[in-house]
């Protein structure tokens, strides 16, 4: 699956052949020791990802213990974990369900609510919960739930989800509106809040205005670079330059709107850390890998429900270029719990700093961190 001519349908077709005999896991998690032995001393963030099922249709009631083995057995220190809904009711329900978790599971995952919390989640070899939302509807047009939600753990929040609502315009709207008046007010009380403002999903002239207008250093969480796949959540250098220039990080995503047409690789995502590198420079650049730490295995029944997910994110008008429902959405040859340390190992091949490293897997998030969150 690694060989870069590879077209979808032909992915898709040798995945739905396989399918008939028995499950396809693309690949088999990896077991050996790390080629760098500098990660597991180092923090690891991922500004976009769950323990949990994700980018999916699948209810979610519990971890099941395979997700609970391999969130323990990534040496992530922390995640950027989604609990948001369509009103605080979907919020709080959803919080409660991970609260379970952690109560659950408490020798796995640490609440996090600081870098306080990051550093002892780090020191006990525990996995982080960030609780964040991908959307301000939320927060409707009250104000003051931003309060409210913080007071609760929230400690991210994403402007837009692709489309437009009260704060401004996500990236599929076509007329790429700005930030509207209630928006900037929203920016100003997640400032006020110490909330991380994130634009992941957010239009390029909500994401530049927003970068122009918070005091605090924002987050795009979790994207790539336009120059290399002209995808609408991907953001031009011009983007990329003005949020480094203001302190902030992009989380390269790892989803297939990494190329314009065959599956992504970890090539291709190679190729996205090192442009917005190039950009950015090396202090503003992380992972926001948009997935489940569990890996996919791809069996007839995964496509099944992976096509009810497109066709139900198509039918809402969320979809974005590239979500047709051929082809999983996760880089193939990354499908493993330990795929930090897989692009960790990457990195390092290709001649970065350790120090580098180091701050592209989760140095350069924890400091976004506490800049915004404070000490």
């Amino acid at each position: 699956m690694a060989d870069r001519g590879i077209t979808r349908r032909t992915f898709a077709t040798t995945i739905a052949a396989a399918a008939g005999a028995s499950s396809l896991r693309l690949p088999l998690p990896i077991t050996q020791r790390s080629a760098w032995p500098g990660y597991a001393n180092a923090m690891v963030l991922d500004f976009l990802a769950s323990p949990g099922p994700f980018n999916t249709p699948i209810p979610f009631d519990q971890l099941s213990p395979e997700m609970v083995r391999n969130a323990a057995a990534s040496g992530i220190t922390g995640v950027n974990l989604t609990i948001g809904g369509d009103n605080p009711d979907a919020v709080f329900r959803n919080m409660a369900k991970w609260e379970r978790e952690l109560s659950a599971h408490p020798d796995v995952f640490a609440r996090i609510r600081s870098v306080a919390d990051l550093r002892a989640a780090k020191a006990q070899r525990k996995f982080g919960l960030i609780y964040g939302f991908q959307d301000t509807v939320a927060i409707g047009n009250d104000i003051t739930r931003v309060a409210l939600y913080q007071a609760f753990g929230v400690r991210i929040i994403q402007l837009t989800y692709n489309v437009r609502n009260l704060v401004g315009d996500g990236c599929l709207q076509p007329e790429n509106g700005g930030l509207t008046p209630f928006g900037r007010e929203v920016v100003a009380e997640l400032n006020a809040q110490r909330i991380i403002v994130d634009t992941g999903h957010t239009g390029i002239r909500s994401t530049d205005e927003a970068i122009e207008a918070s005091k605090s250093p924002i987050a795009i969480s979790h994207s790539g670079c336009r120059a290399i796949a002209d995808r609408p959540r991907s953001k031009p250098d011009a983007t990329i330059r003005k949020l480094a220039n203001r302190g902030g990080v992009i989380g390269i995503y790892m989803m297939p709107f990494l190329t314009m047409g065959p599956a992504p690789t970890s090539e291709d995502l190679i190729k996205h850390i090192e442009h917005a590198v190039n950009v950015a420079g090396e202090d503003h650049v992380g992972i926001g890998s948009d997935l489940s730490t569990t890996p996919h295995v791809v069996d007839a029944e995964y496509m099944r429900v992976h096509r009810d997910f497109v066709r139900g994110r198509q039918q809402r008008g969320i979809a974005a270029p590239g979500e047709d429902g051929e082809v999983p959405m996760f880089v193939t040859d990354l499908n493993s719990p330990r795929r930090m340390e897989m692009i960790a190992d990457k990195l390092v091949a290709r001649g970065h700093a350790t120090a580098r490293v180091e701050k592209i897997i989760g140095g350069n998030f924890q400091r976004l961190c506490r800049d915004v969150w404070g000490a």
